[in-house]
């Protein structure tokens, strides 16, 4: 086996899984001691037994966190005490940095030269978000009637559940747990059943913190685990990153309990190259945009755009560097690409070339699965893609990249606005007036310039149409997992309802 439980998890003792559980400080059994595997996706190999929790599991969960909220063991704390637990956290990432990256790889199979830096990024996630716990509160405002003040309070939304993908285990569970913490909020979370171990990990971490028993729980399992997650009357918001089709039927469950929703969902990312663009630097943002993390990121620069007159240079390029990147051993700091987080991934990306090739497009590099051990698939580029095409359409999340002409750029902005999404862009010019005309005329919930896939914790994240409802990070993230409760309080002595007067005080 390439990963080891970190020491907190090897005590649970007396579990059928080498991942247990977490419920109201208690590692434990899935109810029957129901367990799945968990598969390393380079070795194509079992290698773990994790817990498979119950609706009855997640039932104790959710009340474990309900209890931490209401009797106020970490609402109540004074928020520096939030603060101080929580950079002490944040050191305790940094410690244990090399098990937690490698978890993750063992996993997903993500590069190591990607998981490794994302621990500290994660450890100043925790930070800034612990900042932000003493920093948080309301405000006065002026009252619109006499005799009255008026002002707001923050308070914390209550339980959250917050449902993780398998692409970035931590660094997208960081995105929800700490401003949840930081806000006072209790957690339950369920992470995907391909990347569990690494949230348990983290989990552990949080106890040695000295985050008190119930406020942080995990319950690991499937599509089961995750629906009674979401149904369960007692959560107050569900924090959400996946596809847009789990992302909706989400949002129609909590809407009928007005339950809160944050949801980061899919994406189709154009990225768009003018002739002006400096070449070398676009040609390299682009292979960032769609070959880094084998193109499993939500804001994979999948979509192409590339002015007429640099396109057959362009393309000749892209496809020329596509078929040199080194596959390997995602623990290997020499490999360029690692394999696809699962066999059912594979299984989608290669679908994907089937049907490209029934379109007859015209692929200058890849559209293969790659001959050696592990789950690989090629860095794929296809050229000319018609607008209507299945790769231009729908989320691939795997590394192809589809290239599309354009001239001008009031066609640049038709063929990027025309999807569904609105995740992210890329606009690569020299031209600073055309950058600012492009960034605002881009429907998207981030745009970059001269450069792709840049991410920090003080700047907000989410999309526009089926990308998502809501912002993560930055400084307004604690405000999703916060209420406002206005206050208006009586500075007269007269007695007054509404605007009736019934007496003297």
């Amino acid at each position: 086996m390439r990963a080891q439980p970190i020491e907190r998890l090897e005590q649970a003792g007396g579990t059928r899984a080498g991942f247990p559980l977490l419920i109201d400080g208690e590692w434990r059994d899935a109810e029957g001691g129901a367990v799945f595997a968990s598969h390393d996706p380079y070795l194509e190999q079992d290698w773990g037994a994790i817990a498979e929790a119950s609706p009855a599991d997640v039932d104790a969960a959710v009340q474990a966190a309900r209890r931490a909220f209401e009797d106020g063991r970490w609402s109540g704390k004074l928020a520096g005490e939030r603060a101080r637990i929580m950079l002490t956290l944040a050191e305790l990432i940094e410690r244990d940095g090399d098990p937690l990256t490698t978890q993750q790889i063992c996993e997903n199979g993500k590069l190591v030269s990607e998981m490794r830096p994302g621990i500290g990024a994660l450890a100043g996630d925790c930070r800034f978000f612990a900042g932000l716990a003493e920093s948080q509160g309301g405000a006065t405002v002026p009252p619109p009637r006499p005799n009255f003040t008026t002002f707001t309070l923050k308070e914390p939304i209550g339980v959250v559940g917050a449902i993780t993908p398998w692409n970035t285990p931590l660094g997208l569970l960081a995105w929800k747990l700490f401003p949840a913490l930081a806000a006072g909020c209790t957690i339950v979370i369920k992470p995907s059943e391909v990347t569990p171990s690494s949230t348990a990990m983290l989990a552990a971490l949080c106890q040695e913190a000295g985050i008190p028993d119930g406020v942080v729980n995990v319950v690991t399992g499937g599509r089961e685990t995750g629906a009674a997650l979401v149904e369960h009357r007692d959560v107050a918001k569900i924090a959400f990153t996946g596809s847009t089709a789990t992302g909706q039927a989400i949002a129609s469950i909590a809407a009928k309990r007005s339950a809160r929703v944050t949801l980061e969902m899919g994406g189709k990312s154009p990225n768009i190259v003018f002739a002006d663009a400096d070449f070398e630097n676009a040609v390299n943002g682009v292979m960032a945009g769609i070959f880094s993390a084998t193109g499993q990121t939500c804001i994979a620069g999948s979509r192409v755009l590339v002015e007429a007159p640099i396109f057959d240079r362009f393309a000749e390029e892209l496809a020329e560097r596509a078929s040199k990147i080194a596959a390997g051993d995602p623990l290997d700091y020499d490999s360029q690409l690692g394999p696809l987080a699962s066999k059912a991934q594979l299984e989608k990306v290669l679908s994907f070339f089937d049907s490209a090739r029934e379109e007859r497009l015209d692929c200058i590099a890849g559209g293969r699965r790659l001959d050696r051990q592990g789950y690989f698939a090629a860095p794929t580029v296809y050229r000319d893609v018609p607008a209507d095409s299945r790769i231009v359409r729908e989320e691939i999340f795997g590394p192809v990249a589809a290239l599309m002409r354009f001239e001008g750029e009031d066609e640049a902005v038709r063929i990027a606005n025309d999807t569904r999404y609105g995740l992210a862009a890329g606009i690569w010019t020299e031209s600073a007036k055309r950058a600012h005309r492009m960034l605002h005329r881009v429907r998207a919930g981030t745009v970059w310039v001269n450069n792709y896939r840049v991410l920090g914790h003080t700047v907000p994240f989410g999309g526009y149409g089926q990308s998502g409802i809501g912002r993560e990070q930055g400084t307004s993230a604690l405000d999703a997992y916060s209420e406002t409760k206005s206050v208006w309080f009586d500075t007269g002595n007269e007695v007054r309802f509404g605007t009736g007067l019934f007496g003297k005080g």
